[in-house]
């Protein structure tokens, strides 16, 4: 179990807590990360690449200038594929249950924001919209970007964040 917790060079750096973690190593509120501006993206497609018997799978988003690849794993490829490809499978996906849930709640997804990249992870959050209130949430980016084809919501990305993997 500790290996889940290395960082890329193997070493145990818990000293800062993950993006979503809602305080700081001090124990106080974590601070929000600023005005940054956010840039609208695009799926490009869902790739998978072979590398010495693995496969990895990406989700390619695009401003039509920068591209962004985001790794996630087979069933988030696959349900992002199935609706890009118009294929409805013959019971829910558990993102197609999201969105009915949401459905009934009368709860809408107005956008998905991909805004942090801490120890090789991109973060992101939903931004759900209610009758009374906007809702912000956690969540994956591969499970964001599922439910933001189901429900036909934008998907952001930080500026920083492109330009940082235009530089990779």
């Amino acid at each position: 179990m500790a290996e889940e917790f290395e960082g890329p060079d193997g070493s145990d750096n818990l000293d800062e807590p993950p993006a979503f973690f809602p305080y700081d190593a001090t124990g106080g509120e974590r601070e929000p990360a600023g005005n940054v501006e956010l840039v609208e993206v695009q799926i490009e497609g869902i790739f998978e690449q072979q590398n010495m018997g693995n496969v990895a799978r990406f989700v390619l988003v695009t401003d039509g200038t920068r591209r962004l690849p985001i790794l996630i794993g087979p069933f988030e490829a696959q349900a992002i594929a199935m609706v890009i490809d118009n294929e409805r499978p013959d019971r829910p996906m558990t993102h197609d249950l999201m969105r009915n849930i949401m459905d009934r709640l009368n709860a809408t997804l107005d956008r998905v924001v991909i805004d942090d990249f801490w120890n090789t992870v991109y973060y992101a959050k939903l931004y759900l919209k209610t009758q009374d209130e906007e809702i912000e949430l956690d969540s994956r980016p591969s499970d964001a970007i599922a439910l933001a084809v189901r429900f036909d919501a934008p998907i952001f990305v930080a500026d920083t964040i492109l330009d940082a993997a235009m530089e990779d």
